[in-house]
């Protein structure tokens, strides 16, 4: 592509301003400046070829010698627990290659729905995506999703029709299905030439052949509908011929707004297409200094002035990864939005907003020691990282995936991303009491690495829950644990139930005791009563004559509420129950507050005895946002798992979204089952709403 001529950006220079990333001459400038830097995610479903498009680039530009010689992973040392899942491509990682003086920070994201929380890491590390889509397979409701996602960002996105030398592969039918997922602003900018022998530009209309011309009509009228020359239209159609530079200055202007999507041919086995691939990425999508960086505030939660792309503003940047080395320890993956991170600085270091994950408020101050650039699995020291690139800092103690990086004497919190909701619970537990205290130390470690993991100790099981985003993420998980020396086993995940009387009953509660000097003496006498659901614990005193102290009513009490807590039946606490206080004794020398808390207690165990205990089940409300095509099928699903649809109410950006009211039981494994109903395009939310009675 042509790089001549001018565009807007994002600061808002207007029509006709000098190219932000480039010089005065139009030469581009080095990559010590933001506007000679492009940090890009790949994105795209698994086995799209998303990894290898990346090395056939590394090793084009002579970053590697050869393909494959990259891993997954952003530490120097391959016993990264996260290698054995590098062919499922289960993590982000960076690699920058050199174009001329542009780098370019190639991010490669997970392709798996499980790892959602790495994909949008990577969005968040990049100025415009690059969805890599095989030739050959149907695009899945994942990626259409994703695209979605990209496009409420306002991410400048490319297309890269990859697996060209597949026998089944079919380019123009590929170019179909993609502008029927993406919409009319999706156009192919070059044709592979017949064989694949290389590449047919579209736009320079350079070759006679029939299927050149057709595309050539669309793709110019496609660009002249986002040109801001509102003449360049009629010119167009009165027929005449638009210069080159104008249409290629109104295509780059395009595409890095965000408005227009090119589609390039392109096969990592062969080559095809890597060159045309480098130049729009250099000449067409972003630099930095394009795109609006995140919201910041002060550590009060008072507002700052926005963020700029500036390597002389105040530092502000952010953790976007985190790994564990067993050589280096805690490696964290850095994008830069403003300032300069120079090694051997002070700098703050907060993390706010996932507390109910796991992760713990902080604010800490420490030192850059080690400054790194990333290369796939290795790492070369850099002595300073600028704003709008991406770096590598190792060994710092406190830094968690999302945490800010600031000034020390200017700290501050980037606005963070949305985190995906785990909603597939893992019990697991240690192997042995030794292996206990081992789980509870590596389990902080693994946590700090993955905001898309949420652990909970459940006060009414006591079991450990890992909250996973899937089968898949559980895998990983528990597999870093094991390889940090942890032996742990799974467990079935115990759902909490309640325990209430279903009938009236009497408890008569007797504890006496005598073994020399003062005994204990207690009897008291109760009425239970259940009462409506939600409406929790009543306690009564109806004692008459005083038969029992009033300092001791409050013992009888606390007896009762302790045993509520244990259970009467099952073991699970007891709820929404009145307790009467109606009769009792006392001894004037062995009745004490500890006596007659131990006869509250049999009393209500006694009534218990007598009554119809009735055990109470968690219900959720759950949200499920679905296509309309599987509408039917979930909602039938729903009433499978003894659900009760409440309503449907359709969505802004199409689909509908499902509310109902489901048992927890029934919920256990639905993050994975409702992805395979839904062929990966469902989502769904939940929040706890009240227990009723479980089923006989």
């Amino acid at each position: 592509m042509s790089t001549k001529g001018t565009r807007e950006s994002a600061k808002g220079t207007g029509p006709g301003a000098p190219d932000p990333r480039r010089g005065e001459n139009g030469a581009a400038l080095a990559a010590n400046h933001p506007a000679g830097i492009r940090n890009v995610a790949l994105v795209g479903h698994s086995g799209a070829g998303k990894s290898l498009l990346v090395e056939a680039l590394l090793a084009a530009t002579g970053a590697i010698t050869r393909m494959g010689s990259i891993s997954d992973g952003t530490t120097v040392s391959d016993s990264d627990p996260s290698a054995i899942h590098q062919q499922r491509s289960v993590t982000m990682s960076v690699a920058p290659i050199m174009v001329g003086d542009i780098k370019i920070n190639l991010i490669d994201t997970p392709g798996y729905t499980d790892f959602t929380g790495e994909l949008r890491a990577g969005l968040r590390a990049a100025d415009a995506a690059l969805f890599v889509v095989s030739a050959v397979e149907a695009i899945d409701g994942a990626t259409v999703a994703l695209w979605g996602e990209c496009q409420s960002i306002r991410m400048p996105r490319a297309v890269v029709l990859s697996k060209l030398d597949h026998p089944r592969a079919d380019f123009s039918a590929a170019v179909v299905r993609c502008r029927e997922a993406f919409g009319d602003s999706v156009l192919p900018l070059y044709l592979p030439a017949e064989g694949n022998a290389g590449l047919i530009g579209i736009i320079h209309g350079t070759s006679d052949e029939e299927s050149v011309e057709e595309a050539r009509g669309p793709l110019i009228e496609g660009i002249i509908a986002e040109s801001e020359d509102e003449t360049l239209m009629d010119r167009y159609l009165e027929g005449e011929e638009l210069p080159l530079a104008d249409l290629v200055r109104d295509l780059e202007t395009a595409v890095a707004r965000g408005s227009f999507f090119p589609v390039l041919p392109a096969s990592a086995e062969t080559g095809l297409g890597l060159a045309e691939l480098m130049s729009l990425i250099t000449d067409a999508l972003p630099s930095p200094l394009e795109r609006i960086p995140p919201a910041a505030m002060r550590l009060d939660g008072s507002s700052l002035k926005p963020l700029e792309c500036d390597p002389t503003a105040r530092l502000a940047a952010e953790v976007v990864r985190t790994t564990v080395d067993p050589f280096l320890g805690r490696v964290c993956l850095v994008r830069v939005f403003s300032g300069t991170l120079r090694e051997d600085s002070s700098i703050h270091i907060g993390g706010r907003g996932l507390a109910d994950r796991g992760h713990e408020d902080h604010d800490a101050d420490e030192r850059v020691t080690h400054l790194y650039s990333p290369v796939g699995s290795s790492l070369k020291a850099v002595p300073q990282c600028i704003a709008g690139d991406i770096c590598a800092i190792s060994k710092l103690a406190n830094a968690e995936t999302g945490d800010s990086i600031s000034d020390r004497e200017a700290p501050l919190l980037i606005e963070t991303w949305n985190m995906p909701e785990p909603l597939m619970p893992i019990a697991i537990e240690g192997a042995s009491r030794s292996d206990e205290d081992a789980l509870a130390k590596s389990i902080g470690k693994v946590a700090a690495a993955d905001p898309t993991l949420r652990l909970e100790r459940n006060q009414d099981t006591h079991q450990l829950i890992l909250w996973c985003m899937g089968e898949a993420h559980a895998e990983v998980v528990l597999d870093r644990l094991r390889n940090q020396g942890v032996k742990l086993q799974t467990v079935e995940v115990i759902t909490p139930l309640r325990e209430t009387f279903a009938t009236k009953a009497t408890g008569h509660g007797r504890h006496v005791k005598q073994s020399g000097g003062h005994g204990q003496f207690a009897i008291c006498d109760i009425e239970v009563e259940p009462l409506a659901r939600g409406e929790g614990f009543t306690f009564a005193d109806k004692i008459v004559g005083g038969v029992i102290p009033g300092t001791f009513v409050g013992s009888v009490e606390k007896g009762v509420r302790s045993q509520m807590l244990k259970g009467v039946s099952a073991g699970f606490p007891v709820v929404d129950i009145k307790v009467t206080l109606v009769g009792g004794k006392t001894h004037s020398v062995d009745s004490s507050d500890a006596a007659f808390q131990a006869a509250g207690a049999l009393a209500l165990r006694e009534a218990a005895a007598g009554a119809r205990i009735q055990l109470l089940e968690p219900v959720s409300t759950v949200v499920v946002s679905v296509p309309d095509d599987y509408v039917g099928s979930v909602m039938s699903d729903l009433s499978g798992r003894r659900g009760r649809v409440t309503g449907t109410i359709a969505e802004d950006t199409g689909g509908t979204e499902i509310s109902a009211e489901v048992p927890d039981q029934e919920l256990l494994r639905y993050a994975i089952e409702l992805r395979a109903l839904t062929a990966g395009t469902g989502r769904f939310r939940r929040s706890y709403l009240r227990h009723e009675p479980l089923p006989k």
